[in-house]
């Protein structure tokens, strides 16, 4: 039997905005990245989360971004590798702390949009960052775009790496994710979703815009939280994966 993580970003509201369905979805994710306050997310809001993930038994990831909270921390910046690295220590401690007042673990550590596709095909940054992670605790796992530099580096480092895809993008020739500046770069069609996961999970394999059978592993599942129809897709997916002897547990 085939077996997958399925995660899931939560914990991106931030005083009295709202974003995603976290109290639902967590009923069907194995795995929840916490925002840590630079992209999305306050200290209310990671301690919500947290107690949330703690009670449907859903293990625990920080999810370090970019200092951009107009910008979701999805425009990219120009920073160093010693910038990221910081940012990255930093964000672990701050949901470590949170952690620590629940008597809880860290799972995982998976950088957010811009940082993490910057890692993923930048080798230096991509080195910072997973030295930052084990350097604060080499007993967590990285999450990093399957096949990346970001994976890649985990490895180098001793690092636990689990290889992520993701359910509702479209992919490149090389590997890499569709820019969300292009107009395809969103799968909206669930069944068309759901069996792009299943095809990942159960063959290696998908097929890239331009109609190339790309290779790649699949050990963990992003299943994006402010999504228009995060639950239902979440629901979706995870059905349809069981319903393809794929058995769904954490990492």
């Amino acid at each position: 039997m085939f077996r997958v993580d399925l995660n899931c970003d939560l914990g991106e509201s931030f005083g009295r905005y709202q974003l995603g369905e976290q109290k639902d979805i967590l009923k069907y994710v194995t795995s929840a990245n916490v925002a840590c306050g630079f992209h999305a997310g306050d200290p209310t809001v990671m301690r919500e989360t947290v107690k949330l993930a703690i009670e449907n038994g859903v293990k625990i990831g920080a999810h370090p971004g970019l200092p951009d909270l107009n910008g979701f921390g999805r425009r990219e910046m120009k920073i160093t590798p010693q910038e990221g690295y910081d940012m990255v220590v930093y964000q672990i401690g701050a949901l470590q702390g949170v952690l620590s007042t629940f008597n809880e673990t860290m799972q995982h550590v998976k950088p957010h949009g811009a940082l993490y596709n910057m890692a993923a095909r930048d080798r230096e940054l991509a080195e910072a960052i997973a030295q930052a992670v084990y350097d604060v605790n080499p007993s967590l796992v990285l999450f990093g775009l399957a096949s990346s530099e970001l994976a890649k580096a985990g490895e180098k480092v001793g690092l636990r790496t689990a290889h992520e895809v993701f359910a509702d993008r479209t992919y490149q020739t090389d590997g890499s994710l569709t820019s969300r500046i292009q107009a395809d770069a969103l799968i909206t069609d669930t069944d068309k979703a759901a069996a792009q996961v299943v095809r990942m999970v159960t063959e290696g394999k998908v097929t890239s815009q331009q109609g190339t059978e790309v290779e790649l592993q699949a050990d963990t599942i992003c299943i994006h939280g402010d999504g228009a129809h995060a639950l239902d897709f979440a629901k979706f997916v995870k059905s349809q994966l069981e319903a393809n002897a794929v058995q769904v547990v954490a990492f």
